[in-house]
């Protein structure tokens, strides 16, 4: 197990330095010039000239690229363009924002679709069965931006039941620790603002969870049904052991394993592709960040943004894949 974590560890490298060159060269191909947006329209050429160089952007795009590798092994990610501030200092309370949004849709999700998907094998051709289906169809086709509006719509406007967007009430803000709300409110004994962070998170984790619940659940049905359909199955209920427990200790155990294979890669997904849920919810996240950066053609942002969720990805799902052998002693790495 060791030396497959290290294995896995260092495979890891070239696809970063893969990704962080295919990224480098794209985000130059965005029209707009970084100087030109700083300084505004009104600028001189001298001007514009002056801040190119002294941002570097004047070199080579190999020099530019192996510039900032160079910065990227010693742990620097560099220096926003637009707030002069070091990305180290600035992008953890985004990151740690989406983290929690991500964190609770994927909770969600994994709730609603596995139960709804063990259900839907265990009386299948039922009327719930078809209904979750359905729905599971329904939610894998219905745009994140549609359902986040129509969420404001009816529980914001109509009912007045949550808070349209953010993630806290503006006049009782949360002091922050480690900038995941939910645990700042808990450290600090806020159970007040820990209810009102959790109406603020409401929404968005709905909406955001809506696409991988309905994965999971077709999932966790498909792989219900086949291993319900083996003969230990059989064997368990002839031996009078309670449905339920057939269901949720025998069979599940032993269906888990494509249903982990969808939650890693989904909850990667999340993390990238929040970027919809944070703007319509006004949520201060990674999503939001790199769009910001994009509008403002802040390189070393959107470089170390996508570099830093790609980091995390890969090492959620390196963490599903040991998880494999934790629950099915049949697989064992070497």
């Amino acid at each position: 197990m060791f030396t497959y974590t290290v294995r896995r560890l260092i495979a890891l490298i070239p696809v970063l330095l893969g990704l962080s060159l295919i990224v480098f060269l794209m985000i130059r191909a965005i029209p707009g010039d970084p100087a030109q947006i700083i300084l505004g329209q009104l600028a001189t050429e001298e001007a514009i000239e002056a801040l190119t160089q002294q941002l570097g952007l004047d070199q080579p795009w190999y020099i530019q690229y192996f510039t900032y590798l160079g910065d990227l092994l010693t742990g620097d990610l560099g220096e926003s363009i637009k707030t002069n501030t070091a990305i180290n200092q600035e992008i953890w309370p985004y990151l740690a924002a989406t983290l929690e949004l991500s964190f609770c849709a994927m909770l969600i999700a994994i709730f609603i679709g596995v139960n709804a998907g063990i259900i839907s094998a265990w009386f299948q051709h039922s009327w719930f069965d078809y209904i979750a289906m359905i729905l599971a169809l329904i939610g894998v086709s219905i745009p994140i931006f549609w359902l986040g509006l129509m969420e404001q719509w009816f529980f914001s406007i109509q009912l007045d039941w949550l808070p349209t967007s953010g993630r806290e009430e503006v006049r009782n803000p949360v002091t922050s620790i480690t900038n995941i709300y939910l645990i700042d409110t808990l450290i600090q004994g806020r159970f007040d603002q820990f209810v009102d962070v959790l109406r603020h998170l409401i929404l968005p984790a709905f909406a955001l969870a809506t696409i991988p619940m309905a994965i999971i659940a077709r999932i966790t049905r498909s792989s219900m049904l086949e291993v319900m359909k083996s003969d230990y199955i059989r064997t368990a209920r002839a031996k009078g052991i309670r449905m339920f427990w057939v269901v949720y200790k025998h069979s599940l155990k032993n269906a888990v394993i494509p249903v982990l294979t969808v939650i890693g890669l989904q909850t990667g997904l999340l993390l990238g592709g929040a970027i919809l849920t944070e703007t319509i919810f006004s949520w201060p996240g990674m999503g939001r960040y790199i769009y910001d950066a994009i509008s403002a053609r802040d390189y070393p942002v959107i470089q170390s943004g996508i570099l830093v969720i790609a980091f995390i990805f890969v090492m959620i799902n390196l963490f599903i894949d040991l998880l494999y052998a934790a629950i099915d002693p049949r697989i064992n790495y070497r």
